[in-house]
């Protein structure tokens, strides 16, 4: 749909993007991935036609429309949520109002058989069916649900837009930009600013609805749900992967292993050739032969090793003073804007060392709550820092408060005091803004790059209580999880408000959960608090059960009843008293899950033995130097995991099975 033909991006002598190629075919949804500043932005801006590159095009056939969300955009204040929302249609209510408009002059026409009045019946005809067809009825309909997905309620949809925060406005923008139901879709951090439920509406979304997608994303499991490929921008190039995220990263690194043990042999092969033509270079009787070897190194293509950008935000907090026992207490405390409650009766005790998240719909009191600790709004009930806390606060919009006349340097230099200002080249290289960068001004930076600044900024001094509010938006995928291992070494207390599962699995041992004014306190991790919220889910959906005719199930739901086949198997017996027709039933399930496990099984020994002989062909200088084969290997290597996977979720079903019966 899209073809990417030798972009090259250069800035000041400097290349950004090197000759990059590809094509974004139809039901694609491909993850752009690499470190901040590597150009994914940019590309994503040359493909959407808003830049130019230096050389090279964007081929894309005719009519085809694509849809694309910035990281920062600015939206017109003049409208209220559903009518901005409702510009996604615009065209549509312009053919109506054009429709309208040929109707009246035909009833106020008396020329019934001129030219010009069958033209005007005609083109009214014409625009009828297309309105028709375009089901223009129910676009306010459409409106609605995409607006209730991405998290705005009803009574949301007639406020102004100038009402709601920049990432509510962002929402809004995104609304318009899926129901305009594009070709291809281009999103930059499409889920910095939706919070866990919103990010699951958009992956099912993507899923079921889309049809070309390429996006941005700093969220691992959002990535792993929604895209098949993906595209790496490493040091100017492109890597081309036809797998999800995680599986990409394993890839990469047998890529690269591959390559070495490749280039360790033929750099060998090439040793041994010179040194056979250094040895005999001026033997007559050898010249032939050396000549002959001369002419083979010439030919030799020689491999080269994918360069690794090592360069890495090496983020440590200061150890952090000791605090009392107790950092934070609450007692029945509550904050309202008028006569709309926020929150109310939050009775909550956090413990010096404790790694806490914040979660819930936005808007539902999580930066209020904070704004609460840090005394910058007034709250009523009861609220006490504990002895000797010192608090380090990273709020979402920190990134965009720094000054864009600064440079890197000066705006670290501004605000470090005593022994830390003759430190801060050292502390700026380790957040990968050594050398030139330091001078680079602040208004030229990317959004991952402030973030990163920002933070910086935080480290000045030493703190034992963490109030990070979305520290994560705008981190790349690298410098996120060197952010998570520092959060889980510093020997203080943290407040993470975030959405990122991903992020605060294993981080975070007890969530909160904001909504309907209430805080409630779930212990554990952010997958048990899930779990959990799932679990109460399925049981209010039992409770509700109608014996109506199921609808079809969409291809999310599909996945799920693949991974969940305990509870559908359960569900189909009562007491583990099985009729005849259901224990003949169970017995076909448990031979049809037998069979497939037996051709599992024949394929996984076929791609084993298949590896075995590829892996000996690869070890020898032929084989080493042939990239083609290596690819070949790498996607069998892909095969055999697809299988070995469906062979665990049968034989998980079996056992399952086995136990009912």
């Amino acid at each position: 749909m899209l073809s990417i033909e030798n972009i090259t991006v250069e800035f000041g002598g400097f290349t950004l993007l090197d000759k990059i190629s590809f094509v974004l075919n139809k039901n694609e949804r491909v993850a752009l991935t690499g470190k901040n500043g590597a150009g994914k932005s940019t590309l994503l801006k040359i493909m959407a036609g808003i830049q130019s590159a230096t050389n090279g095009n964007v081929s894309t056939p005719k009519d085809i429309t694509i849809g694309y969300l910035p990281q920062q955009m600015i939206l017109d204040d003049s409208r209220t949520v559903m009518e901005e929302a409702s510009l996604a249609f615009e065209h549509l209510q312009q053919m109506d109002e054009e429709l309208n408009r040929l109707h009246n002059e035909m009833a106020v026409r008396t020329d019934y058989e001129s030219d010009a009045y069958h033209k005007i019946i005609e083109k009214a005809t014409d625009l009828q069916e297309l309105l028709q067809i375009s089901d223009i009825h129910n676009f306010e309909a459409k409106v609605e649900k995409t607006l209730m997905g991405l998290g705005f309620a009803r009574n949301d949809f007639n406020r102004p837009t100038k009402e709601f925060s920049g990432g509510w406005r962002m929402r809004i923008e995104l609304a318009k930009i899926l129901l305009q139901s594009p070709e291809v879709l281009l999103l930059d951090e499409p889920t910095n600013h939706l919070d866990i439920e919103s990010i699951q509406w958009l992956e099912n979304f993507l899923l079921n609805e889309a049809n070309a997608v390429m996006l941005v994303s700093h969220d691992r499991a959002f990535l792993d749900t929604v895209t098949n490929r993906t595209i790496e921008i490493v040091l100017g190039d492109v890597h081309d992967y036809k797998v999800n995220y995680s599986k990409y990263v394993e890839l990469r690194k047998e890529r690269r292993e591959q390559q070495l043990r490749s280039f360790e042999n033929q750099q060998k092969q090439i040793k041994e050739t010179e040194d056979f033509i250094e040895r005999f270079r001026y033997k007559p009787t050898k010249s032939n032969q050396v000549q002959s070897r001369i002419k083979q190194l010439n030919k030799i293509e020689r491999i080269e090793v994918d360069e690794i950008d090592n360069s890495r935000l090496n983020l440590k907090f200061p150890p952090a003073p000791r605090s009392g026992s107790y950092p934070v207490v609450m007692e029945d405390l509550y904050k309202n804007y008028g006569d709309h409650m926020v929150i109310k009766d939050v009775n909550l005790t956090i413990e010096r060392g404790e790694k806490i998240a914040f979660v819930g719909k936005n808007g539902e009191g999580k930066s209020t709550l904070v704004k609460c600790i840090m005394s910058q709004i007034d709250f009523g009930g009861k609220l006490e820092l504990g002895h000797n806390v010192s608090i380090g606060y990273f709020a979402q919009n920190q990134a965009q408060m720094l000054d864009d006349n600064l440079t890197v340097f000066e705006t670290i230099d501004d605000v470090a005091v005593g022994d830390i200002r003759t430190k801060v080249r050292d502390i700026l290289g380790a957040f990968m803004f050594g050398g030139e960068a330091s001078d680079k001004k602040v208004k030229v930076l990317s959004g991952g790059e402030r973030s990163r600044l920002a933070m910086i900024r935080l480290l000045l001094e030493p703190v034992n209580l963490l109030i990070l509010d979305e520290p994560t938006n705008h981190l790349d995928l690298a410098s996120k999880d060197v952010l998570k291992k520092a959060i889980l070494e510093f020997d203080g207390t943290a407040i993470i408000v975030s959405h990122d599962r991903d992020f605060l699995d294993g981080l975070v041992n007890k969530v909160y959960e904001f909504g309907g004014g209430k805080v409630l306190e779930h212990i554990g991790g952010i997958y048990d608090y899930l779990s959990k919220k799932k679990l109460d889910s399925l049981q209010q959906l039992e409770l509700s059960k109608s014996p109506t005719k199921p609808e079809a199930p969409t291809k999310a739901a599909q996945i799920n009843d693949n991974t969940n086949v305990s509870s559908k198997a359960t569900s189909d017996v009562s007491d583990n008293k099985l009729s005849y027709q259901e224990q003949k039933e169970l017995n076909s399930k448990v031979r049809k899950a037998e069979r497939q496990i037996e051709q599992f099984e024949e394929k996984i020994e076929a791609f084993e033995n298949e590896i075995a002989k590829m892996e000996i062909y690869l070890a020898s200088p032929e084989g080493a130097s042939d990239m083609d084969y290596l690819q070949k290997y790498l996607d069998i290597k892909t095969k055999l995991d697809k299988v070995m996977n469906k062979w665990e979720r049968s034989t998980l079903e079996l056992e399952k099975l086995q136990e009912i019966k």
